[in-house]
């Protein structure tokens, strides 16, 4: 079997602090795992696998920021599976944040965070040189579109290629227009996708 023209990491949402145990009956999980059965039908056509990360527990957790971890650890297994297959991430909220954060590990093509939780001084350094785009419903009420768009200036400030949405009416459970979210995510993802990949693509009816 062929290996995957690329990965997409899907990265569900948690909670500030928290040392429960994730469980995939958690709504955070759930609303990344819809969204991801969507990626599946859409991109799994043109060869990208699509992957949801289960937490180790449920929470950031202050400078332990376990949901990076995760991450890392997710990241290096993709690598050791598929050595040079490019890996987009795609986080909501939480995970928004811990996309972000991971964004300079090596095989990341490119980052999507929707709706993120970014606290104010969260680091942009990691940004370099990979494609992010953050998208943020301006009726949000549980993480701030200002703070998506103030993350947003700096990157571009200091350089990276940081391209920022907002979308009018939407909240934060993206329950309104869902597929307006899967567009952007599917955009993004084409985009990154090897060029092969997507000349052929592009060739079909």
């Amino acid at each position: 079997m062929a290996p995957p023209s690329a990965v997409v990491l899907v990265l569900p949402g948690g909670r500030s602090h928290g040392t429960e145990r994730a469980s995939r009956r958690n709504l955070a999980y759930l609303r990344m795992a819809a969204m991801a059965g969507t990626l599946r039908r859409r991109l799994g056509p043109h060869g990208a696998a699509v992957a949801v990360l289960r937490y180790r527990l449920r929470g950031w957790n202050g400078s332990a920021a376990d949901p990076v971890r995760d991450v890392r650890w997710a990241l290096e297994q993709l690598r050791a599976r598929f050595p040079g297959t490019p890996v987009v991430l795609v986080g909501h909220s939480m995970g928004g944040r811990a996309a972000l954060w991971a964004a300079d590990r090596p095989g990341v093509a490119g980052v999507c965070a929707l709706a993120p939780w970014i606290p104010a001084g969260d680091p942009v350094r990691q940004l370099a040189d990979r494609p992010v785009l953050i998208a943020h419903g301006l009726a949000d009420r549980r993480t701030s579109p200002e703070a998506s768009h103030d993350y947003a200036l700096r990157a571009l400030s200091a350089g990276h290629p940081v391209r920022h949405i907002e979308l009018p009416h939407a909240g934060h459970a993206m329950l309104r227009r869902p597929g307006n979210w899967t567009n952007l995510v599917v955009e993004f993802v084409h985009r990154l996708l090897p060029e092969g990949v997507r000349a052929a693509e592009e060739r079909s009816p």
